[in-house]
């Protein structure tokens, strides 16, 4: 009996970020495209990038960038203020009744629904006019930082990519959204098409970066929006096993698939990399620890900072390259006498020749902190770009990232530490520079064989794609 081939499938993908320099949503859309399925990848943009509109990928994928609506943080301070003290949004409300009279009775609703919302104000706004009488306007308001803040932000800056992309998306069969900011546009667009939706959570979203610190409120509503869109969707990719597992529980989707963002089989080019000496004028033989990534807070950058400090470290150079908020704390660490020079920053490379770069260094670390479940759960693309490469690895001692360094089935990969100690740090990083000549090329080695035959963009892609395979088979 002849096999018929799987149905080509149209797929629209959205992202609520920069896609030029996320490697794993481009990894997806391009994978989709190679196996057949006719592929469009929205992406919401900074107002200022400069890129084109609209353009295609060698694979084939058609990439459109949506640019940010700059004017909602303007309308939204405004709003902002307003709520602060109610008293000077007078002027405006009456300027709005004037005008919704004298468009006669076609007006008269909307002022009846503003007269509404007054009404329903009014303890607010003697609450604060009391406070602004008795207290010099002292007590605390709602303002930048606040949840309230959050969570209108959140919204009002979403509003118009959620909006938008939907009437931008061709008619497609699946919409792919990553992330909770892409689902909510993929959910949008599928409404009332019969086409079907997949979640794509790069992370445990509500307990990630900014998110993780705001209020109980705060946190419960954007909970609550993750549930309520994963509802619409009939499968979930996520990035390791734990997440899976955990995202499951929480949100309910009974089909599921973990995609790792390991990157493609990389043949190392002979002779082997030395760029990060080369750029810092080290000499040859200088032993390099590497973080690359963002410079964020809950990283680690400072403990890894003081770790280099410590006793035996004394020829040990460590490398940020990346940039993010952290840049200039980082910078302070570097013109610290203790660091002896040994501390540098330098900016990111294009994800293309990302590789060679880190295949310059002598260890990778990454001691993210255990400060929320997002981190605790995480494992970084630099995890695998390391190992990619034949670097051994030093991280944080959290279970995922121990099962993949220490439970490789043809031995460590690196090593793993408490990653709020400097010192275990050090110790991390000198077990494995202190390695004799031979037993770190065996260990090389032995990352470079993981990668072959485990960690690899061609591996974990093929489950992407067997995916897309089912879905195709349940809506022929």
């Amino acid at each position: 009996m002849t096999r018929l081939e799987p149905r080509r499938l149209r797929v629209a993908m959205y992202v609520a970020g920069d896609p030029d320099n996320d490697t794993r949503v481009l990894r997806e859309a391009d994978t989709l495209a190679a196996a057949g399925h006719d592929v469009v990848l929205i992406a919401r943009v900074k107002a200022g990038n400069t890129l084109p509109a609209e353009s295609r990928r060698a694979s084939g994928v058609r990439l459109v960038r949506i640019r940010r609506d700059p004017g909602w943080s303007t309308r939204w301070r405004r709003h902002r203020g307003w709520i602060r003290s109610p008293w000077r949004a007078s002027e405006a409300i009456a300027r709005r009744w004037r005008d919704s009279l004298r468009d006669g009775p076609a007006g008269w609703n909307r002022v009846a629904r503003q007269g509404l919302m007054v009404l329903l104000a009014l303890p607010w706004i003697t609450y604060r006019v009391a406070a602004r009488a008795l207290f010099a306007g002292s007590l605390p308001a709602p303002s930048k930082g606040g949840q309230l803040d959050y969570v209108m932000t959140m919204r009002r800056s979403l509003k118009h990519w959620v909006r938008i992309a939907p009437t931008i998306a061709p008619e497609a069969d699946v919409h792919h959204g990553h992330d909770v900011t892409g689902l909510w546009a993929a959910v949008e667009a599928a409404k009332g098409t019969g086409a079907l939706v997949v979640y794509d959570s790069h992370e445990l979203y509500p307990e990630s970066g900014r998110h993780a610190r705001q209020g109980k409120v705060a946190r419960y509503w954007l909970r609550s929006l993750e549930r309520r869109l994963a509802r619409h969707a009939v499968a979930l990719v996520t990035v390791n096993v734990t997440l899976e597992q955990t995202l499951r529980r929480s949100l309910g989707i009974r089909r599921s698939v973990v995609v790792h963002n390991a990157p493609p089989r990389w043949t190392p080019p002979d002779p082997a990399p030395n760029l990060l000496r080369e750029a810092l004028g080290l000499p040859a033989g200088t032993r390099i620890a590497l973080y690359h990534g963002g410079l964020a807070e809950d990283r680690g950058l400072l403990p890894l900072a003081e770790a280099v400090m410590q006793p035996g470290m004394d020829g040990v150079h460590l490398v940020f390259l990346g940039r993010g908020p952290f840049r200039d704390v980082l910078a302070a660490c570097a013109a610290d006498p203790r660091a002896g020079g040994r501390i540098h920053l330098l900016d990111p490379v294009p994800p293309d020749e990302l590789a060679e770069w880190v295949a310059s260094a002598d260890v990778g670390v990454m001691p993210n902190q255990p400060v929320t479940a997002n981190e605790r759960l995480s494992t970084p693309n630099k995890l695998f770009e390391s190992i990619a490469v034949g670097l051994p690895v030093v991280s944080s001692d959290f279970p995922e990232r121990r099962h993949i360094i220490l439970g490789d089935p043809g031995g460590p990969l690196g090593a793993v530490c408490d990653p709020t100690s400097p010192q275990a740090i050090a110790a991390a990083i000198r077990s494995i520079l202190d390695l004799p000549a031979e037993e770190r090329a065996a260990l090389h080695e032995r990352i470079l064989r993981a990668a072959d035959e485990r960690w690899n963009w061609e591996t974990e892609g093929a489950r992407l794609v067997a995916l897309y395979e089912s879905l195709a088979e349940a809506t022929s």
